[in-house]
């Protein structure tokens, strides 16, 4: 029986974790901890969640909880979860359950006493592993064996997990993008393939999460190239059909070689048109945050970076675009140069300008217009429509000048203007 050491799994022998345990193993009931926390320890991966299964009913969960000391939040009693926060620390306990009844995106439950049961109704077998307080690890699916392997399998049947909850499929590539080696597993594809309309009925919101938590993966092209050829792809991100994502290997590359951290939203952009109507479409039909969607629309409707655009005119398009959208298309620039790089001595060279112009558009401070609108009526022109438009003249002169025009030389040109 494989076991966790202290060493191992620092976050299972931690104090309010221990204490949480022991509470939920008092009398003749038990508790483990489940999924996410001891697969990545397995996989050697951080830990961030931590989600407790507990043969205790959901209202004495809640008491034992609250006898320690803990706050308890009911997130979801009615499917026998709730959240437990042990001195800052969160901590979803579940009770034992099996599904009696799933439409594809709700379930109903009832509780039980059974761990293999419980191990039964999950997705996958890497997620179906338990660890009790001690760090002894129990495996009922073959979990271990698939995270030895690295294989990403549904447990039993591939099409009954799916009819649970349709929100698998997109789990499924998922997980692969950041577990799986090899050609994904086969009965998976299939049914996700066959069942892929299913998506159609999920909520934007947890589409979107999922793809986010896809594209944060430190690899997704070879997961994002099985979604395309089983038709995933298409039903979720329909604006990739024409354009494809063979660009987004390009950056995945080009973030390996400079360290750069994984940003969906940019890998999102690499593989998306530049097409302002079709990113806000996608942001409303996903339900993207407002800054995530701003991003991909400005991203849009910026114009493509030259490699032999002068610092100056950066300078220009920062001040008048924004810095991230500039940004992002020098980075995506710098990446398509970098894989062409290799063969060809001109696109080594543009990749290199590129570096520098990423590096300088990241440094530049962008200056502050030195003029308000009380500056010009201090000079006697009345409120009104003229002001503004005399702003924006002196505004542009400003731009042109590469921002070194200060305020009393811009307000000598207004006086200029007056007397002539």
């Amino acid at each position: 029986m494989k076991h966790f050491s202290a060493e191992q799994a620092p976050w299972l022998f931690e104090n309010n974790l221990q204490a949480l345990l022991a509470a939920f193993c008092e009398g003749e009931e038990e508790a483990r901890v489940v999924g996410g926390a001891v697969r990545n320890t397995l996989l050697a991966q951080p830990v961030s969640d931590i989600d407790v299964a507990t043969t205790t009913l959901p209202e004495e969960t809640a008491a034992r909880a609250k006898k320690l000391g803990f706050h308890v939040i009911p997130t979801g009693i009615d499917f026998g979860t709730v959240t437990v926060v042990a001195r800052g620390r969160l901590y979803e306990v579940t009770t034992l359950r099996a599904d009696v009844e799933a439409d594809g995106r709700h379930a109903k439950v009832c509780f039980g006493r059974d761990w293999k049961t419980d191990a039964g109704r999950r997705d996958f077998t890497i997620n179906a592993l338990y660890a009790d307080r001690n760090g002894r690890i129990y495996d009922n699916v073959g979990g271990l064996q698939d995270i030895e392997n690295r294989v990403l399998r549904f447990i039993g049947d591939a099409e009954d997990r799916i009819h649970e909850d349709y929100l698998r499929i997109l789990r499924f590539f998922r997980f692969y993008a950041w577990v799986g080696t090899g050609r994904p597993d086969a009965m998976g594809l299939k049914a996700a393939a066959k069942l892929k309309d299913g998506l159609n009925s999920l909520s934007a919101e947890r589409v979107w999460n999922e793809l986010k938590k896809l594209l944060c993966a430190p690899d997704p092209v070879r997961s994002l190239l099985w979604m395309r050829q089983s038709g995933v792809l298409a039903v979720v991100l329909p604006e990739t059909e024409k354009r494809g994502i063979d660009s987004i290997h390009a950056l995945v590359e080009t973030e390996k070689s400079l360290a750069w951290k994984p940003d969906p939203l940019l890998r999102l952009e690499s593989v998306m048109p530049p097409d302002a109507v079709r990113m806000k479409a996608l942001g409303n039909r996903l339900r993207f945050s407002n800054a995530e969607k701003k991003r991909l629309v400005q991203w849009a409707v910026s114009g493509p970076v030259s490699v032999d655009i002068s610092d100056p005119e950066i300078k220009k398009r920062i001040y008048r675009e924004g810095r991230q959208p500039v940004l992002d298309r020098l980075r995506l620039a710098f990446a398509a140069a970098c894989a062409g790089a290799a063969d060809d001595k001109q696109t080594l060279m543009s990749a290199g300008r590129y570096a520098q112009l990423d590096a300088f558009a990241r440094d530049w401070q962008v200056p502050v217009f030195p003029l308000k609108g009380q500056d010009i009526m201090a000079l006697g022109l009345d409120p009104g429509p003229e002001i503004g438009k005399t702003l924006d003249e002196l505004e542009d002169i400003w731009i042109q000048s590469g921002f070194q025009h200060n305020k009393i030389s811009l307000l000598s040109l207004v006086g200029r203007k007056q007397k002539s």
